[in-house]
């Protein structure tokens, strides 16, 4: 069983937790992911390591309240405890021999930007961090972003945060006005990742997306998250998650994370009737 010792809402959608896991946090690095299961009849569900504390023996993870699990999730409160914690799984970031690197999180996606940013801004490179969200009500981890980059831009869908446009707005003007970037790293959902590929494909800056698809064991034996990289069959879990994104079949990813989504759907739905009814007699 792990500890929740920490618990705090960052948006009206997504939760932050801080795990007592000592062997994953000793060895987590970023880039990397845990697998948890809320309880023995739960499902397992990857998730990002935000952050973690080696002295502490703490690991943080961000989640959104998409489904089923992360709702389960979210009923646990501090000194609950989850069952199982798996990790770190995945290999770590390679952020080696960079000058200067662009950082890009899309919403939830800044979950796992952040950690990326942070790990570059201690080996004492340069770093921008571009965020995007649909509105100001949605964003997250602002401050933490601004204290591990040199420049921090976030955009908003609808400018009510006063920067409206597209990520791909703020780095094609940094880009154009010579930032000098020798590695673009994209997290986020799959249309912008995309986005940004096509982008910093046409300025010839390599760029590395972190790819999130359907996961189930984490250690490749299932292949439910093989992507086509390359011309080639690659599994996120133990070939990434990390992927050059001007070789990721990004249209083929998405129609895969759409294979389960009624099923998806229809569980979500029960799993909030179930809450109501909680709340009802509570």
């Amino acid at each position: 069983m792990f500890r929740i010792v920490e618990k705090k809402a960052l948006n009206p959608s997504m939760t932050k937790m801080v795990v007592e896991a000592p062997f994953v946090a000793h060895k987590a690095q970023a880039g990397q992911f845990i697998i948890l299961r809320v309880n023995e009849h739960g499902e397992r569900i990857p998730l990002t390591v935000a952050d973690y504390d080696r002295e502490k023996g703490t690991v943080t993870i961000i989640f959104q309240k998409v489904g089923k699990t992360t709702m389960l999730l979210d009923q646990l409160n501090e000194n609950d405890a989850i069952l199982d914690f798996i990790g770190p799984l995945g290999k770590a970031s390679e952020l080696e021999g960079y000058h200067k690197v662009a950082v890009i999180g899309g919403g939830a996606g800044c979950a796992i930007a952040y950690p990326q940013a942070k790990a570059l801004h201690q080996m004492g490179i340069p770093v921008d961090v571009i965020a995007g969200f649909r509105n100001i009500d949605l964003v997250i981890l602002e401050e933490e972003m601004n204290q591990v980059s040199n420049n921090l831009t976030v955009m908003t869908d609808d400018g009510s945060n006063g920067n409206k446009g597209f990520v791909t707005d703020a780095l094609r003007k940094n880009i154009e006005a010579g930032a000098g970037y020798d590695l673009v790293i994209a997290i986020g959902p799959i249309p912008m990742m995309k986005a940004v590929s096509q982008l910093t494909k046409e300025y010839n800056i390599k760029t590395i997306v972190s790819m999130n698809p359907i996961m189930i064991d984490g250690t490749g034996m299932c292949g439910g998250c093989r992507l086509t990289v390359g011309g080639k069959t690659k599994f996120a879990c133990v070939d990434g998650p990390d992927f050059d994104g001007h070789e990721v079949g990004f249209d083929e990813a998405m129609e895969r994370l759409r294979t389960y989504k009624k099923d998806e759907e229809r569980e979500t739905r029960e799993e909030n009737c179930r809450l109501m009814r909680g709340a009802e007699h509570a």
